[in-house]
């Protein structure tokens, strides 16, 4: 009995649309129940786990395709595809990278990816940021210091801030950016957060309004420097809540 028709129910039929289809198979091969390199349970196991037509069935297999996850192969069946081959900027495949566990490199890789375009943002934004773009930021900063956050609501602050910054740079490749990322960014922020730290509270709104004292005084040059900081501070505290959920 596949890993999959356990978490169906141990073969409890399901009733479902092609979206769930494709949904619970991505999370099975991103969570590596299915792993690279194995071949995925055939047509009739599949449609009598789902409880669809194969018609449906084919259709989320198109799906997962065109997300890099799966390939069909003649007289093999449908293989799972090695990870570096998996399509991380759809953000399905994004979001179920989050939902099934973060790790060290996950997150080393997504800050490399943000220290690659966020403080060019903050660079952008000094350049085209008007007066209601800079009282945009500093309420968001002032929100970010209130002592009373929990994990959640912290992170949801701090990740308005940075999609805030991303919108006021008026690039839209920054903008796209930095929406692709926002389910990981925002379960990134939850694990780096310092909620329960009022102290650490206000030394994350204070590294943040340094970046809008960048951007307000049209220094590129610090405002690049301040993102930076920020950023890779948030990720040594989630290294640092990893390993600490690790032990």
């Amino acid at each position: 009995m596949t890993g999959l028709l356990a978490i169906t129910g141990a073969g409890r039929t399901i009733r479902s649309s092609h979206g769930h289809v494709v949904a619970t198979l991505g999370r099975e091969i991103v969570g590596g129940r299915f792993p690279p390199g194995s071949i995925l349970p055939g047509d009739k196991e599949l449609g009598e786990v789902f409880g669809v037509s194969r018609t449906v069935l084919r259709e989320a297999m198109k799906t997962l395709a065109a997300k890099r996850l799966i390939e069909a192969k003649t007289r093999v069946g449908t293989k799972v595809l090695e990870r570096e081959q998996w399509n991380f900027l759809d953000p399905d495949v994004l979001r179920w990278r989050v939902e099934t566990g973060l790790d060290a490199r996950f997150i080393e890789d997504l800050a490399t990816m943000r220290l690659a375009f966020e403080p060019e943002a903050a660079a952008l934004a000094c350049r085209r940021a008007g007066p209601a773009d800079i009282e945009r930021l500093g309420r968001i900063v002032e929100e970010l210091g209130d002592p009373g956050h929990d994990r959640t609501s912290i992170a949801q602050v701090d990740l308005k801030f940075h999609l805030a910054v991303a919108d006021i740079s008026q690039n839209p490749f920054m903008r796209a950016t930095s929406g692709l990322i926002e389910a990981a960014l925002a379960c990134v922020l939850r694990l780096s957060s310092p909620a329960e730290d009022a102290e650490m509270i206000r030394e994350c709104a204070d590294n943040h309004r340094l970046i809008v004292e960048a951007i307000a005084s049209g220094d590129e040059d610090r405002a690049r420097a301040t993102m930076r900081t920020v950023i890779e501070l948030g990720a040594a505290r989630t290294q640092t809540a990893l390993g600490d959920g690790a032990g």
